[in-house]
């Protein structure tokens, strides 16, 4: 199944720095081994903001939940999910992909 999900960060100011470091690091190397396996295919910053919009395939909602509540971040996140489907006027779906 694919998901779009939008995930906006607000990090505390009061953060302490090695906490804050340590966090985000952590958020990399999740994302990105998630990425290699082909359940986080892509991700874009949406420009200006501590936030991303990111397609997730994954094989139902329980997976999503829980690859995102294992995102280090997530507890400083507002996540906002949309299910995806086919469209019918997707030429590669035409196409037999």
């Amino acid at each position: 199944m694919l998901f779009a999900v939008r995930m906006d960060v607000d990090l505390p100011r009061d953060l302490d720095p090695e906490v804050r470091a340590d966090t985000i690091a952590r958020e990399k190397e999740y994302s990105q081994r998630l990425q290699r396996k082909g359940k986080w295919p892509h991700i874009w910053r949406i420009a200006g903001q501590y936030s991303n919009l990111s397609i997730f395939d994954v094989e139902d909602n329980g997976e999503l939940h829980d690859v995102l509540w294992g995102l280090p971040l997530f507890e400083y996140m507002t996540v906002t999910i949309t299910p995806l489907a086919a469209h019918p006027s997707d030429i590669a779906l035409l196409a037999g992909r």
